[in-house]
């Protein structure tokens, strides 16, 4: 199953595709497959191949650095503009990039970092204590989605996906009508049509549920595209298009909590 994820989706590594499959290793010669025969048996560590045990590392290295920086942000939450710019570009250069870059990946955190570390001291200015709610709702999400994975109770498939792929582009459709009218003047309120009654609710609190719904799903493609990178055993170096692909979903999951629940608490 393809993710939608385009850290994922542009990387050969995590192709499920025979026909775009990257071929790690050369034809071996006779003399070659003598000398292989002869070895003892290797770990994928050892083979330098992805490993979910070094893939978890990345990961948790590349989590580390957004909350270092998230930390400077929110002490200086002026730099929230520099670092959403930076990493909008940062992002667009990994995600375009064949081969991963350690250095653009942790640069394109820790830019995010500053984004997510001021705009939540934004927030929590406005209403405090919704940043631990968010944090915790953020981390609630991503361990009962691992869960489901890991018990193989839920997986992505063909439909899923592209239901996901509609909603997905419905979505970014409204955010990009919305954002026009919050810039021009055509609605005066902090979420713009966010804010608009539906059902007893703010529009925003069902599209925020919808939202968060997607951004576990997406979770469930990230975790899907590792297992094959894995199977496939891919160069361990992948393993850093993993964590870039993760860090993507997950600051995203956790802006849209923030969002949902300011909407919530009227803020």
């Amino acid at each position: 199953m393809a993710t939608s994820n385009p850290a994922f989706s542009n990387s050969p590594a995590f192709s499920q595709s025979a026909t775009k499959a990257v071929q790690w290793t050369q034809e071996p010669s006779a003399e070659q497959l003598d000398e292989l025969y002869a070895r003892s048996s290797a770990t994928p560590d050892q083979m330098d191949r992805m490993t979910y045990e070094n893939t978890i590392q990345k990961v948790v290295g590349a989590f580390a650095v957004l909350m270092l920086f998230a930390a400077v942000g929110w002490f200086v939450p002026i730099l929230m503009i520099p670092g959403a710019i930076v990493g909008f570009v940062l992002a667009l250069v990994n995600i375009f990039k064949k081969e991963p870059s350690p250095g653009l990946i942790l640069a394109y955190t820790a830019a995010q970092g500053l984004f997510v570390g001021g705009i939540s001291m934004t927030f929590n200015a406005a209403s405090e204590g919704i940043v631990i709610q968010a944090v915790l709702g953020t981390f609630a999400v991503i361990g009962v989605t691992l869960a489901l994975f890991a018990s193989g109770k839920i997986r992505a498939s063909k439909r899923a996906t592209k239901i996901f792929l509609v909603a997905m582009i419905g979505y970014a459709l409204f955010s990009l009508i919305n954002f026009g009218l919050m810039a021009f003047g055509g609605t005066d309120s902090m979420f713009g049509l966010r804010d608009t009654p539906f059902l007893g609710m703010p529009l925003g609190f069902w599209l925020g549920i919808l939202v968060i719904l997607l951004a576990a799903y997406s979770l469930v493609l990230d975790f899907d595209s590792i297992q094959t990178g894995v199977r496939r055993g891919a160069p361990a170096k992948y393993g850093w298009t993993a964590a870039f692909g993760i860090m993507v979903t997950v600051i995203w999951l956790y802006l849209e909590i923030l969002r949902l629940l300011a909407i919530l608490r009227g803020d």
